[in-house]
């Protein structure tokens, strides 16, 4: 946490908390380091599902080379936030009226998941033509994973042996363009294991569009970069997977990559901040209740951690009673939901936390907001502060 955004933290009044405080510094000099890591013929799209904060998204567009979204909504909201910037559509279950949309707004990609959408798109066109790319869910060996897209059953992409009816499809329509194929199997991977999937896909791609007579211009790897709960600090290694694809691309001088990061983008620069409101005791467990919850940040709530945090007391306390506190035990964050779910962190040791007090979430700016459930109990929503960037200017001629 930078000097300034503690600062900033401190100085929020009490009817502003719950609050989520988004370091747009921070996230310019992340971005800028990641397109820094990966060689010229990689191309860097956000995905917007991660967050979709117009600022956030103002600060990437000078770092990225578009903007991966997955519905009309989406569509249409990166389109307002970054007007002129590339935008590739994937997702499952595009409807007829999304497709239209993406043709109407000329899209730079569309992926494709099935063979029912490639034939919905076909009967859409009209005299226009459209660049895609077809998703593959090819059978993959993961490993353990924090999330698994392909590699198993899924309803995500096609199975390799159900490309050749898409191939049909497409060599009979010459309004639609194959550049390649697209493969996003996993969230949670390291540098290495991300390396290793790249690796194989490349592998396969190259053989099948051998075997096919596909000319294959590009591959999609999609995210999938882990980000650590249990270690705040660490963070994949963008410079080592940059190098490992330079590498692996040099056996591929003819074909690009893309890449679709969301939350190893974003998680970094948001911090989700709100206050104690009691700590109390049950069967011998510690529990303190902030204000918020999981309504306001779902992600422990869905992958099932703890949420990194911080402590910053507040001395002040002008109430006629003993002020309630914890000291040098184990405590479980819990907001103020009327469901046993609404926990952010589970039994995690604190010297000293007392009523008043102000915690500060990390890993807050991906999959947070925007994924929760922000009507349950109709609690107000939180405040959004978004401590100010100064872009820098790029050098003519530089990449992106």
């Amino acid at each position: 946490m930078s000097d300034r955004l503690l600062r900033h933290i401190r100085e929020l009044g009490e009817d502003q908390l719950p609050a989520y405080v988004y370091d747009l510094h921070q996230l310019h000099e992340h971005a800028a380091a990641i397109r820094a890591a990966l060689p010229e013929r990689v191309q860097l799209f956000y995905a917007a599902k991660a967050n979709s904060d117009p600022r956030l998204i103002e600060v990437l567009r000078e770092h990225v080379d578009g903007f991966e979204v997955a519905s009309g909504g989406e569509l249409h909201h990166i389109q307002a936030a970054a007007p002129g910037t590339a935008v590739a559509f994937g997702g499952p279950g595009k409807t007829p009226t999304e497709l239209e949309q993406a043709l109407q707004t000329g899209v730079d990609r569309l992926h494709i998941e099935s063979e029912q959408e490639l034939r919905l798109l076909t009967g859409l066109l009209g005299e226009q033509t459209t660049a895609v790319l077809l998703r593959v869910n090819l059978p993959i060996a993961l490993g353990p994973v924090a999330l698994a897209m392909g590699g198993q059953p899924s309803p995500f992409g096609l199975d390799p042996d159900h490309l050749d009816r898409c191939l049909a499809l497409i060599a009979a329509d010459d309004r639609i363009r194959l550049h390649g194929i697209h493969v996003h199997l996993a969230s949670g991977l390291d540098a290495p294991a991300h390396l290793d999937v790249a690796r194989q896909v490349l592998a396969w791609a190259t053989d099948w569009a051998a075997e096919k007579g596909v000319q294959l211009s590009e591959v999609n790897l999609g995210g999938g970069m882990g980000v650590d709960y249990t270690r705040p600090g660490t963070r994949f290694d963008w410079t080592a997977f940059g190098s490992g694809l330079r590498r692996l691309l040099e056996r591929y001088p003819r074909l690009s990559l893309r890449i679709e990061p969301g939350r190893s983008v974003t998680v970094y620069c948001g911090w989700y901040v709100t206050r104690v409101l009691d700590i109390k005791r049950s069967h011998g467990h510690a529990f303190a209740v902030l204000r918020g919850g999981t309504h306001h940040l779902r992600t422990p709530a869905t992958k099932q951690h703890d949420q990194p945090f911080d402590i910053l007391p507040v001395d002040t306390w002008d109430r006629p009673w003993e002020r309630p506190e914890a000291r040098d035990e184990l405590v479980t964050m819990v907001g103020q939901l009327c469901t046993p779910k609404d926990v952010l962190a589970r039994n995690t040791p604190v010297e000293r936390l007392r009523v008043g007090d102000r915690i500060a979430f990390s890993l807050a700016g991906a999959y947070a907001w925007n994924i929760s459930h922000h009507d349950f109990l109709m609690h107000p929503a939180p405040h959004f502060h978004h401590l100010d960037h100064t872009p820098v200017p790029v050098p003519a001629g530089s990449h992106p």
